[in-house]
């Protein structure tokens, strides 16, 4: 694992499937760039019917794609019996490695009538900085994201009167 920088779980939400232009070219220049490596992407779309279809891609070569795509449906509580692959492929492996307190069930995250993208990306700027930290005797004691909106909300309750 020492070749993997940190991964992030990322679930962005449109209305139907309307994908604009936009993201698909800035997550190409990133990848590019070797900011990021996309280790799996499932793009995800729950029908009015509640049915939830899915199409995937990753960077990884077969043997890791494989790999982490068993992680990421684990880790996402993804269930056999509530997605299918679009085309009549196999459904996705039913079950989770994880409780039902460290994971969550994407389809019933997503709204009925919209299309997800769930992307697990690995962060390999941050590699470098880890390395770092390592040569020097230092570890990780914790690590958290924190969105925007809370940090937007911690400074405005920082400056209550």
């Amino acid at each position: 694992m020492d070749d993997y920088g940190p991964v992030q779980v990322l679930v962005v939400g449109f209305e139907g499937a309307s994908f604009r232009g936009e993201i698909l070219p800035e997550l190409a220049r990133l990848r590019e760039e070797r900011i990021i490596r996309l280790l799996d992407l499932v793009i995800v779309v729950k029908g009015n019917d509640g049915v939830v279809a899915r199409v995937e891609t990753t960077d990884l070569d077969p043997f890791e794609a494989e790999a982490f795509g068993a992680v990421a449906q684990s880790l996402l509580g993804i269930n056999q019996d509530e997605v299918s692959a679009p085309g009549g492929d196999e459904p996705i492996p039913k079950g989770s490695m994880l409780d039902d307190t460290e994971s969550w069930n994407v389809p019933d995250t997503i709204p009925t009538g919209t299309t997800a993208a769930v992307a697990l990306i690995e962060h390999r700027w941050a590699i470098p900085l880890r390395d770092a930290i390592r040569r020097v005797g230092g570890r990780p004691l914790a690590d958290r994201w924190i969105h925007p909106d809370d940090l937007l909300a911690l400074y405005e309750l920082a400056h209550q009167p």
